[in-house]
């Protein structure tokens, strides 16, 4: 015989008051508007202090000169998107050492603020697609299940993918018209120096040698070596989603051998429980560990207060007193 459960008329009132005494903690969001302000004030200053030391050590940085400040902001970029053209280097101890400093820091650290720049704004193109492709009617539902995961709510891994090489191919194709009308090279060697800047590997046969040239370069750099980079983490993000989906519909196929229901017994019990099933199979899938589990039933053991193996609304709130 089924049991009917109503819900308490009391207990909106009393979840507004818990709400009240014990304010619901928010999760944390990444890759918010908040999160870029601060990595972009952190670049900013980052760079400035970059900029300050080369300043009054640039006597012992030996190149091509147009401009000093932009030359400044030039070198810094350059260093920080471990390009190196090898146009502008140091000759001294003192800028060696802060060089050596200057792009391990800012490898390490700058380039994980700029990634989540790139993340954030990528993520806001894929949201206007989104929106756009939910709201184009039922008539587009075969385009729309091809470009979103409705299960999930978000753009499959195949189109982000697309995205960040579109992005990629775009760079490209401003970098080799900018090489080409500001530094006045040919097409060919324009998509040669373009190609091998965004891809980081700056043979320096081919560099920025104009002024104009070097103010554009400053920016697009900056922006086409992050695109390239999130463009490859799609795709590697692709080939692993592809193997998980594999490894995923193997395991949810897959029987519970004779073999393994000793550690799918939990408990130890004699039987396996749906519960106990299903844990066993999202460990499995690697979803969980033995780790976390023992952590939930820790928690659950905190919360139960009466030892009864329930958690009652008496439970929370003697929990929380």
């Amino acid at each position: 015989m089924g049991t009917n459960l109503h819900r308490s008329k009391t207990a909106p009132a009393i979840a507004v008051l818990n709400d009240i005494i014990h304010p619901t903690i928010p999760k944390p969001q990444f890759g918010s508007p908040s999160i870029v302000r601060q990595a972009f004030v952190l670049v900013l200053l980052y760079l400035s202090l970059g900029v300050i030391i080369y300043w009054f050590n640039r006597s012992n940085f030996v190149g091509h000169e147009t401009h000093p400040i932009v030359d400044v902001l030039y070198f810094c970029i350059v260093t920080i998107c471990t390009i190196g053209y090898g146009d502008i280097t140091p000759n001294s101890v003192t800028t060696k050492l802060f060089s050596i400093l200057f792009v391990l820091v800012g490898f390490g650290f700058i380039d994980i603020l700029l990634s989540g720049m790139i993340s954030y704004v990528l993520d806001l193109q894929e949201n206007y697609l989104l929106r756009t492709v939910q709201h184009g009617g039922q008539k587009k539902d075969s385009t729309r299940s091809y470009i979103i995961d409705v299960k999930k709510g978000r753009m499959r891994i195949r189109m982000k993918v697309g995205l960040a090489l579109g992005v990629v191919v775009l760079c490209i194709g401003i970098g080799v018209g900018a090489m080409h009308f500001v530094e006045s090279l040919g097409w060919l060697d324009s998509f040669y120096l373009s190609v091998m800047s965004v891809t980081t590997v700056g043979y320096g046969d081919r560099v920025f040698k104009t002024l104009p040239g070097r103010l554009f370069a400053t920016i697009w750099l900056f922006v086409s070596t992050l695109a390239v980079a999130r463009a490859f983490l799609y795709l590697a993000e692709a080939r692993v989603g592809k193997r998980h989906r594999k490894m995923t519909k193997w395991v949810l196929d897959h029987d519970l051998t004779i073999s393994e229901f000793l550690p799918a017994d939990i408990d130890n019990n004699g039987f396996v429980s749906k519960l106990e099933f299903v844990i066993y199979k999202l460990k499995e899938l690697g979803k969980v560990s033995e780790k976390d589990i023992m952590q939930i039933c820790e928690t659950f053991d905190r919360l139960d207060v009466g030892n009864c193996g329930k958690i009652t609304l008496a439970d929370l709130v003697e929990s929380h007193h």
